[in-house]
């Protein structure tokens, strides 16, 4: 594709814009939080939001400004290996368990280094960058987006994980209630259009499009609720080994698990950290933070199932998505001539294709613009700490 001048300056405009709001917004949702909250991991699956703030200039450093502008210097070159992720091309790494045992650089040096990293960024933009360049750019505009959703996941289990439940101080990522009667939305038997399609970005495990036949079907209209699911709890569901794959009623006793992840009993009646503090229950709201397999096992207990991918991306246009992440019951597998990229930004997706299942939609934390009904998210089916829902099918 070819820009006219006035077209590639408008685009030069808008990518100045978009790098200038993306990075504004990672640093809008940090600040709220306290320099102490910036180092924590209380988990593997955890952050330091330190970290992510640093790994984010890194990539675009990594992979836009190292390689494309000319007399570029490396702010700092041990930066590299603190905040590399999983890029094997791209050089050793600290291992992910130890991210919470970086207090150097210390908060206000990452935050330097964003503005460095930052500042460059839109020097180069000005010197009339190819379309290869535009989009890398694009890429880690994206890339820094993911990481917005993981900052609100990781800050929630930091903050949701102490004594006295600290309050966020930010209506940034609240659920609103799901208020329509279940419904159940009926879908022919037909052949569909899989993948995404048209030149608006994308990932590449959302490509090759391909048709898939679906039978007859129906997908509700609407998420579970919190109210749904305690009616789940109260009927013994978290007890019942028929209800669960036997990985899942494994992983149920081993860590005996018997509510979604935040609630907790005070009182006899259920509570839950939300952001704000610890809270009642509201029945009304989506129930989130559920792993796949409390997810199979609620449709279980309902006498149904979680649709496949292909079935809520047909579905799609016909139902309300975007409060939390929906599980389905697809494996993450590659689509048909699907290909990665050459280098390290070809780790992005495939290799993670293993092991995992697929959640579609996007939630309350994805940042605007962000979210397409192609997006293929995928988590092992034993994660909840990201904002993760019901949709049944049947």
């Amino acid at each position: 594709m070819t820009f006219s001048p006035e077209e590639k300056t408008e685009t030069q405009s808008l990518t100045e814009e978009r790098i200038r709001a993306t990075r504004q917004l990672s640093e809008t949702i940090c600040s709220p939080l306290a320099l102490e909250d910036y180092s924590v991991q209380p988990i593997v699956d955890v952050s330091p939001p330190k970290w992510h703030l640093g790994h984010t200039t890194w990539f675009f450093e990594q992979f836009v400004l190292a390689p494309y502008l000319a007399g570029y210097k490396i702010y700092d070159e041990d930066f590299a290996y603190l905040f590399n992720s999983y890029y094997n091309n791209a050089g050793e790494r600290v291992l992910r368990p130890n991210r919470g045992l970086m207090t150097r650089p210390t908060v206000a040096q990452v935050y330097e280094y964003r503005q460095y990293v930052t500042d460059n960024l839109l020097r180069l933009l000005r010197q009339s960058p190819s379309q290869e360049l535009l989009f890398l750019i694009e890429v880690g505009i994206n890339h820094e987006q993911q990481h917005q959703e993981l900052l609100a996941y990781d800050i929630k289990y930091i903050l949701g994980h102490q004594p006295t439940f600290p309050a966020y101080e930010s209506d940034l990522f609240l659920t609103k209630a799901e208020s329509p009667a279940l419904d159940f939305i009926p879908m022919a038997e037909a052949i569909y259009t899989i993948g995404h399609q048209g030149e608006g970005y994308h990932f590449d495990n959302e490509l090759g499009v391909h048709k898939v036949y679906l039978q007859p079907f129906k997908i509700a209209n609407r998420l579970v609720t919190n109210g749904e699911f305690m009616a789940f709890i109260e009927a013994g569901g978290y007890q019942n080994f028929n209800l669960w794959h036997a990985e899942g009623w494994d992983w149920v006793n081993s860590n005996k698990i018997n509510a979604p992840l935040y609630w907790h009993q005070v009182n006899g009646k259920w509570h839950c950290y939300n952001y704000r503090g610890l809270e009642a229950v509201n029945p009304d709201l989506p129930v989130q933070h559920i792993s796949y397999f409390e997810a199979f096992a609620f449709a279980e207990w309902k006498g149904m199932r979680l649709p496949t991918e292909f079935e809520w991306e047909a579905a799609s246009g016909l139902f309300h998505w975007g409060q939390l992440w929906e599980w389905t019951g697809s494996a993450y597998l590659p689509y048909p001539k699907f290909s990665k990229v050459p280098g390290a930004l070809g780790e992005y997706n495939g290799k993670f294709m293993v092991n995992q299942h697929v959640l579609r939609g996007a939630s309350a934390a994805t940042p605007e613009g962000h979210s397409r009904h192609t997006y293929r998210n995928f988590f092992h089916p034993q994660l909840r700490w990201m904002f993760s829902g019901i949709r049944l099918a049947k």
